[in-house]
């Protein structure tokens, strides 16, 4: 396993090594109440098998949460991730879920901040010089704008969860360089989309450590199964559209379930 937990602390660190043993997952985990905040990387967008009370919010019970809940039968489960939610939206939307009793929270949030959804639909329908312009333009908001939105959010997760442990998520690389792909974007964008990724994760990454957060990578999860890479866990542009550029049912359960699990 790589190291997906950055300057996490001691006691957190032998925490995860003897959950990745097999061991008992911690008593605040088995026992408490779990909340699954976030955007649609969350909520299960792209996987299928919606909730049918959760609307536009597109909650999947193959998403990560769902199989960890059902998995773990915390004493409560609130799922409240939401499709196209940002960090603000997150905060005004969801955190009502939060209590002083919750003891593990869930959460991926930034690339709506940074305008994921309108970068790959540039990438997708303009010219690789367009595409690497996007992509830069977004990596400068997650270095300049999205720090302090998430130094927000996560302190008011803590003020409304203050005994909750709290995992943070990142985001996946979409494409596999020099992969099986003959037709669709160029080298080029795909190189600049996962650099868009890695820079964003970056951030994320610093923010969660410095509120005291325990960030957890999916990128090696994914790794061998990106765009392009011949078994893909993501969907490229599909219909519903909503779903392209999203984690398939696999890449839920054998992506970011593993990912979250091992943080927990």
């Amino acid at each position: 396993m790589s190291v997906r937990r950055f300057w996490a602390s001691v006691s957190t660190l032998a925490i995860a090594a003897v959950a990745a043993l097999g061991a008992a997952q911690p008593a605040s985990a088995a026992t408490g109440g779990y909340v699954a905040l976030g955007d649609s990387y969350s909520s299960g967008v792209g996987a299928g098998s919606y909730i049918s009370d959760s609307g536009d919010c597109h909650r999947s019970t193959k998403a990560y949460p769902y199989l960890w809940a059902a998995a773990n039968s915390p004493s409560s489960f609130a799922f409240v991730a939401c499709s196209g939610a940002t960090t603000s939206t997150v905060a005004s939307g969801q955190l009502s879920a939060l209590s002083s009793s919750t003891a593990l929270v869930s959460i991926s949030a930034g690339g709506n901040d940074v305008g994921f959804a309108d970068v790959m639909q540039t990438c997708v329908l303009s010219s690789e010089a367009t595409c690497v312009s996007s992509v830069n333009a977004a990596i400068t908001k997650a270095q300049n704008v999205l720090p302090g939105s998430l130094d927000s959010l996560y302190a008011s997760i803590h003020a409304k969860a203050p005994s909750a442990h709290v995992v943070v998520l990142g985001y996946p690389h979409f494409y596999k360089l020099a992969g099986s792909c003959i037709l669709g974007l160029s080298e080029n964008s795909r190189k600049a989309i996962n650099n868009g990724a890695d820079v964003l994760n970056s951030v994320i990454a610093k923010r969660a450590a410095n509120a005291g957060f325990t960030y957890s990578s999916v990128v090696d999860e994914f790794t061998g199964h990106e765009l392009c890479s011949g078994d893909p866990w993501l969907n490229s542009v599909t219909l519903p559209v909503y779903n392209s550029y999203h984690p398939k049912a696999a890449g839920q359960s054998s992506g970011y379930l593993p990912a979250f699990r091992s943080a927990v």
